[in-house]
């Protein structure tokens, strides 16, 4: 008998309760329908709401309560509104998001993944045909760069004020992120081949391989961490002869991502031009309704992996009932799949998850539903 794999579930603010209880209703039909060794529970922070009681995010002993679980589901968090409303309690995003940072730090999620692959169903923004090949994974360095939190401001508040944000690139997280990029190219060319689906990129030397890694950097500006992630790229793709390789400056990069996405495959991006860079890709795959997120920590089973939509808590819409839960489904099936490294039987639902949200999102796509509706539809596709 498979052990219990456990979830801690924070659904946060605005349209986060909406969009988790879409998928909880789900994992329940899942759960029962194939017995799955599953369960969940539910914390009512991070939030506004405990923040506005207890004048804090989260508990102190917060990532001490999490640990023991083996994923964390995500809804959403920042304001949460309503925003016509001037006396609401109102946090800054430096303050609303930092849990977010805390629990990737403490953790160790290392990496942020999100995949940016135009489903059948969802919005189209690129005129261009060749859009609907768009099929990339932008994997963001998710541990250090421009996220460490580590400057300060003097003299705050006056004209004198001198602001500092330091920025720490290490070779160990650099090599990291980069293998795992090699890795999950080979990956995702293996999958490809099963189902018909080859890609072909070009190397330099005029070879053509089927799959291909593109570091982003700024290097023309921002040398010293720029050439590191150069260097450890070079010495790294030594042992993937099988992998194409590409190098883009992150401006260039983002010009590319709409002029020509669909010749990209997998991206590696620091943790700052990665957060840019996937928000863009989201939008070009349907937009952030329909884009799931994974803050992984692929070397460590004993930490939990914390898992979102890219979506944010959308304020103006939240309570009505109208959130899209789509981005949170294909967020919830990636977690299952995910977990699966501890119980096959979580990789098969996950994948079932997936395929019903995909089915719904190809028949009803361009349809404005509510977040009921498009919930019911899907559990009735994975009801037997």
């Amino acid at each position: 008998m498979a052990q219990t794999t456990r979830i801690a579930v924070t659904p946060g603010d605005g349209i986060g309760p909406e969009v988790v209880s879409a998928a909880i209703h789900c994992l329940e039909t899942l759960r029962t329908k194939h017995q799955l060794a599953l369960e969940w529970t539910r914390f009512p922070w991070p939030s506004h709401a405990w923040h506005e009681e207890h004048a804090e995010s989260w508990p102190a002993d917060a990532l001490a309560q999490l640990k023991p679980y083996d994923a964390i589901l995500l809804g959403a968090l920042g304001d949460p509104g309503p925003i016509n409303d001037p006396k609401r309690y109102l946090l800054s995003d430096s303050v609303s998001l930092s849990p977010l940072l805390e629990m990737r730090k403490g953790f160790d999620q290392w990496v942020c993944e999100r995949p940016a692959r135009l489903l059948p169903g969802a919005r189209q923004y690129l005129k261009d045909d060749r859009a609907k090949d768009i099929d990339m994974l932008v994997i963001r360095e998710n541990s250090e760069g421009e996220y460490v939190s580590q400057g300060g401001r003097l003299r705050q508040g006056t004209t004198d004020e001198v602001a500092t944000q330091m920025e720490v690139f290490t070779h160990h997280a650099t090599e990291r992120i980069i293998r795992y990029g090699f890795e999950q190219a080979r990956k995702r060319a293996s999958e490809r081949a099963e189902h018909g689906r080859v890609r072909t990129f070009k190397t330099l030397d005029g070879r053509t391989c089927e799959s291909q890694v593109c570091v982003i950097t700024k290097r023309n500006a921002l040398k010293h961490w720029g050439d590191l992630y150069t260097e450890v790229f070079e010495e790294v793709s030594k042992d993937y002869p099988d992998v194409a390789t590409h190098h883009e400056l992150v401006d260039a990069a983002c010009m590319k991502f709409v002029q020509c996405p669909w010749a990209f495959d997998v991206v590696v991006a620091s943790n700052l031009q990665g957060d840019i860079l996937t928000d863009l890709a989201a939008v070009l795959s349907g937009g952030m309704g329909v884009a799931p997120s994974c803050n992984l920590n692929p070397t460590n089973p004993d930490m939990p992996s914390m898992f979102e939509p890219t979506h944010g808590s959308a304020p103006d819409i939240a309570g009505k009932g109208i959130a899209d839960p789509t981005a949170m489904l294909f967020t919830t099936a990636r977690m299952l799949e995910w977990l699966g490294q501890k119980d096959p039987k979580l990789t098969a639902a996950g994948k079932e998850l997936f395929d019903a949200v995909a089915a719904d999102l190809a028949e009803k796509g361009t349809e404005q539903r509510d977040t009921q509706e498009i919930r019911d539809a899907i559990c009735k596709r994975l009801t037997p």
